[in-house]
């Protein structure tokens, strides 16, 4: 009898092992149901805009007084550098951007929610294999019939122990593919996250250059202003000691202390976005703002970059951030239509249980102490009051919604590059014509004050030029950092040449000694 327990124990664990391997092969290799993603055809467009793209070109030949020419070219199929700030030649830019990818809480919590997706998708994967618990107990208990018997016997022969250790295993076939797609699903949101931490390593150095490059203009134009300040000072000396000696009238200073009031009135505004400015960078390294970083910048610590790449249309969507993040939620979105799909589907599952059971754990390992259970159960929706059938077409709705959005943001990509070819074209021009302004105003400024000096016109020309040649300075130093602004609109335009980046952290090593478990 004991043996033929056994020969039954050990048929039973084969069959069992067969369930678990047939089930599991079951599971790998059938088909999952719903749509199968597709990648997105890339545009069919050779060009960002209508015309061939024309390099930026300033009229007439105009150079710039400061930095050379305003001239720039484009370089159509080049590849950008995964530093592309470096473009630009300044050491200070260098290091504040570094020091902002090192210490910026939202590229550290870009990159914690990246991780997350991606430990989500190994949980998930785990739903792939059978689940094993092992679920041993102990029990004391007392036989029936000792209240009846005599005080004088023995009362331990009606107490027994009971042992039994017993280990369950169950396991759900992915008949229909429920697993597999959401596995899929968690890891387009894991691509997802991926590339929303590209945008966020790009909006962060885009945005340091920017404010830099904000920074050196508010300078520019402060440094101007003092300047318009001082020789309006300086205009007011004179007039003051021309109406002690009568040649002027008094109205002639009244009207060369108002210019001066209204060029003074402008000072504080711009020291006061200077120090926002200042604000700004500081918090974008990581920093309180009574931390002020040690970097300051001028325009003419920066260098206009020359030779501009622009990417390929065809490879515009595979550069993007945005874009590739906006093509994983289609891929999400098509997983969860399977998954829907899957849920009005038969589910399946398979359970077993063995083990043992003795008064005495000697006995444990006796054949006949041995035990076991097999089920397998499939269960399947009936009437639901349509409730699987709406959820799964609102899945459908929603892949709808995730390929509009899609498109949405691919138009959007080339509609930034193009805005960025375009302002640059223009750029050019505008250096070089407000380069040109100040140059002559200030020369013609110089001329009416000698001229009035020597009385042969009258204080109103001079405040006239006085006028136009503040407007010039401001407007050419506006010029020069809009030039710089657009280089950099372009490269974030173009995806920054995060493929090209060498500086990716790796990730904390495990630390859970029984991870899988």
């Amino acid at each position: 009898m004991v043996a033929g327990d056994g020969r039954r124990a050990r048929s039973a664990s084969r069959l069992l092992a067969g369930l678990l391997c047939a089930g599991l092969g079951a599971g790998v290799s059938a088909c999952a149901v719903g749509p199968n993603f597709v990648a997105p055809e890339d545009p069919p467009v050779t060009r960002y805009t209508r015309e061939a793209l024309k390099n930026p070109t300033a009229a007439d030949n105009i150079t710039t007084r400061q930095g050379g020419s305003a001239d720039q070219s484009f370089v159509a199929g080049a590849d950008i550098p995964g530093e592309w700030w470096k473009l630009f030649r300044s050491k200070a830019l260098n290091r504040l951007v570094e020091e902002a990818l090192a210490n910026n809480p939202n590229l550290e919590a870009a990159q914690a929610s990246l991780r997350i997706a991606q430990q989500n998708v190994l949980a998930q994967k785990g739903t792939l294999f059978p689940t094993l618990s092992a679920t041993p107990q102990a029990q004391g208990a007392r036989a029936p019939g000792l209240d009846l018997q005599s005080p004088l016997q023995n009362d331990n022969r009606y107490l027994y122990s009971l042992f039994t250790p017993q280990v369950a295993v169950t396991f759900n076939p992915d008949v229909f593919g429920s697993n597999r797609r959401q596995i899929e699903a968690l890891e387009a949101q894991a691509e997802n996250q991926r590339f929303q931490l590209e945008a966020a390593y790009l909006s962060l150095t885009a945005n340091v250059v920017t404010a830099a490059i904000q920074e050196a203009s508010l300078r520019a134009q402060i440094d101007a202003t003092k300047r318009v300040i001082q020789a309006q000072t300086e205009v007011l000396d004179l007039y003051n000691k021309q109406l002690r000696l009568g040649q002027i009238a008094g109205a002639d200073v009244v009207q060369q202390q108002a210019a001066l009031s209204v060029s003074q009135q402008l000072l504080p505004p711009l020291e006061k976005q200077l120090a926002q400015q200042r604000n700004l960078l500081t918090a974008l390294t990581g920093r309180l703002p009574s931390e002020e970083v040690a970097q300051t910048f001028t325009l003419a610590q920066l260098r206009l970059p020359t030779k501009l790449p622009v990417s390929l249309p065809s490879r515009l969507v595979q550069q993007r951030p945005d874009v590739k993040a906006a093509e994983a939620l289609v891929q999400q979105a098509s997983a969860n239509v399977g998954v829907a799909v899957a849920n009005r589907l038969p589910q399946f599952t398979i359970s077993a249980t063995g083990g043992a059971s003795a008064v005495r754990i000697a006995q444990l390992f006796n054949p006949g102490a041995g035990f076991f259970t097999i089920i397998g159960q499939a269960t399947a929706p009936i009437f639901d009051a349509g409730t699987l059938y709406r959820r799964q077409r609102a899945s459908e709705e929603a892949l709808t919604q995730a390929q509009a959005q899609y498109r949405a943001t691919v138009v959007g990509a080339f509609q930034n590059v193009a805005d960025a070819l375009r302002a640059l074209q223009a750029d050019a021009s505008a250096v070089a014509a407000a380069s040109a302004a100040e140059k002559a105003t200030g020369e013609s400024l110089g001329l009416i004050r000698k001229q009035f000096e020597a009385g042969a016109i009258n204080a109103t020309q001079v405040l006239i030029a006085q006028q136009s040649y503040l407007s010039a300075l401001v407007t050419s130093a506006s010029a020069r950092a809009t030039q710089y602004a657009d280089t950099a609109a372009l490269f974030q335009a173009l995806g920054g040449g995060w493929w090209n980046r060498v500086d990716v952290a790796v990730p904390p090593p495990e630390t859970d000694p029984a991870k899988f478990l």
